[in-house]
């Protein structure tokens, strides 16, 4: 099966909303390569970058559920090329 890197990038302005972000990225855990979030106090959110390795179609599912998320802000960025699984 194919498979797409991409990097979502994510903006949580309602710490509220933590425990359903975390609930989708639980569930789309097996293709997260890597997760990195920081809290930038000053402003009052939290960046967070997830790494994927995924079927395009898991990463645009991913994606939109993340985009319907109040108080959380999203993009995503994928590889020019389809990776192919060994």
């Amino acid at each position: 099966m194919d498979t797409r890197i991409a990097v979502i990038a994510i903006i949580v302005e309602d710490r509220s909303k933590s425990g359903e972000l975390n609930r989708l990225l639980h569930e789309y855990g097996e293709y997260i390569v890597g997760r990195m979030g920081v809290p930038y106090r000053p402003k009052g959110v939290s960046v967070i970058s997830v790494i994927l390795d995924a079927p395009q179609e898991k990463i645009s599912a991913l994606s939109g559920k993340l985009g319907m998320l109040e108080g959380i802000t999203s993009k995503t960025v994928y590889s020019k090329m389809p990776e192919k699984e060994l």
